[in-house]
């Protein structure tokens, strides 16, 4: 069985565990990996021990945070975006997905940021930053257009695409561009006609003292023609008109495929056309669609494991979540930064490529750098200790220190071979150092960096 002959109907239906694909703590590292950022021991045996249809839906819709340390979050925020620092920004929202009771919802607000790619080295505002960031967690579970509105009438978004010096006599196209090749319906898909036409429906629209303005003078009024239909439309209902058009929901539905599933190869149309029509006919709400993905038979099954070449943030939050880690975030941003995926500084409006693109010599020695960084950082703590405390916890040999953190952390698994090397690598009088080389050993290894 392969992609290219799956049968939908088989795909989407609900996990059955099996003999083949049984639910344990494999697959439910798998879950929380693809969903959240990865989970600790504890939160694998709290899985495992319950349906994995209820785990997955619970994962998904999220875990509202106490009304206290959702305003610690925010007033943190607040703080550092007042004093205009956007790398700053950066490492408070890593502490933020780091420490989230609620990691899908983290997860969707990076995939966002990733489609939707904004960047603060134009935007240079941390304020507008931190609007947009709140902007896409608040609707990124909700109605796909509401979220697209939303976006257009973003000040960040505004300034980034240069939508905001969008007026009737002289009408900039490059965000109406955007919102049809890159954000709604790819490429070939409209005409330079609806580009020029729905450009002019967005005319007026402006950023004054930081927020959205709308410039009626601005603005032309005159009758457009946007995918056949005409009349005078503004931005919403431009935006209105792309969604209806048939790409719209197929080509979402395969960004979340390749978000979710994998990175390649590509499945055939028929493969996501159930998703596709799922947003068609449930108001295009995201939410739901995630949900079926992370609780179908192909999400659980081997063409599914193993098969995303994870990202620099998927790694790192994955090591630290896994071992339970506080670490200084700061650094963490610089070290994700050199590995191509500083967050809030995306490279271009496209966004991250992802997939095999993360991965060449360069990158393969830099995050096995990284992880060396975060287990010899001795600011570091492993659930409240060190290391070597929370390894002997739940291994008592180097045998069983490698099945576990290679449980923990790898999503494919390894031979015999490689796990008796891993072993000798562990076998250290000195116990913290021995548990440290294991990790970055760990970290070297090919399947590591799969997700």
């Amino acid at each position: 069985m392969n992609l290219n002959t799956v049968d939908p109907a088989w795909a989407w239906s609900a996990f059955e565990p099996s003999g083949e694909s049984p639910w344990n703590r494999a697959a439910a590292a798998h879950l929380f990996r693809r969903v959240g950022f990865g989970a600790s021991s504890r939160e694998l045996d709290e899985a495992v021990a319950r349906p994995p249809d209820e785990v997955a839906r619970q994962l998904v819709r999220g875990e509202r945070a106490s009304p206290s340390v959702a305003r610690d979050f925010e007033a943190l925020a607040d703080t550092v975006a007042a004093s205009n620092n956007p790398e700053g920004l950066a490492a408070w929202w890593l502490h933020r997905m780091l420490h989230t009771t609620d990691p899908a919802l983290e997860k969707f607000t990076l995939f966002w940021h990733g489609h939707f790619a904004t960047s603060a080295a134009k935007v240079r505002e941390a304020d507008l930053m931190l609007a947009q960031n709140r902007m896409f967690r608040t609707r990124a579970c909700g109605p796909f257009e509401k979220l697209v509105q939303a976006v257009s009438r973003d000040p960040a978004m505004l300034l980034y695409l240069d939508s905001a010096t969008n007026r009737k006599v002289r009408p900039n196209e490059n965000y109406a561009r955007e919102v049809m090749e890159l954000f709604c319906l790819g490429l070939d898909n409209y005409t330079e006609r609806d580009i020029q036409q729905t450009a002019r429906a967005f005319t007026g629209w402006e950023v004054r003292n930081g927020k959205f303005k709308f410039n009626a003078f601005q603005h032309d009024t005159r009758e457009k023609t946007i995918f056949g239909q005409r009349g005078n439309f503004d931005g919403d209902e431009a935006v209105r008109i792309i969604l209806a058009q048939p790409a719209a929901a197929r080509f979402i539905a395969l960004k979340l495929f390749r978000f979710y599933v994998c990175d390649e190869p590509a499945p055939r149309p028929e493969l996501v056309e159930p998703l596709a029509t799922m947003l068609r006919e449930n108001d295009f709400q995201i939410g739901p669609v995630v949900e079926r993905i992370a609780g179908s038979q192909l999400f659980f099954s081997r063409l599914a494991r193993g098969r995303k070449v994870r990202g620099p943030v998927d790694l790192a939050m994955n090591v630290l979540k896994a071992l339970e880690t506080t670490t200084n975030t700061k650094r963490l941003f610089s070290d994700l930064s050199a590995l191509g995926q500083g967050v809030l500084y995306p490279p271009n409006v496209k966004g991250w490529d992802g997939g095999r693109a993360w991965l060449n010599s360069s990158t393969l020695l830099g995050r096995a750098n990284l992880v060396r960084r975060l287990v010899d950082d001795s600011k570091d703590r492993f659930a409240g200790g060190d290391l070597a405390a929370l390894v002997e916890k739940h291994a008592n040999s180097p045998t069983q220190a490698v099945d576990w953190l290679a449980e923990l952390l790898l999503a494919a698994p390894i031979g015999d071979e490689a796990r008796n090397t891993l072993a000798e690598v562990a076998q250290n009088k000195d116990k913290p150092r021995g548990c440290a080389n294991l990790v970055h050993a760990l970290a070297t290894l090919p399947e590591f960096q799969l997700g």
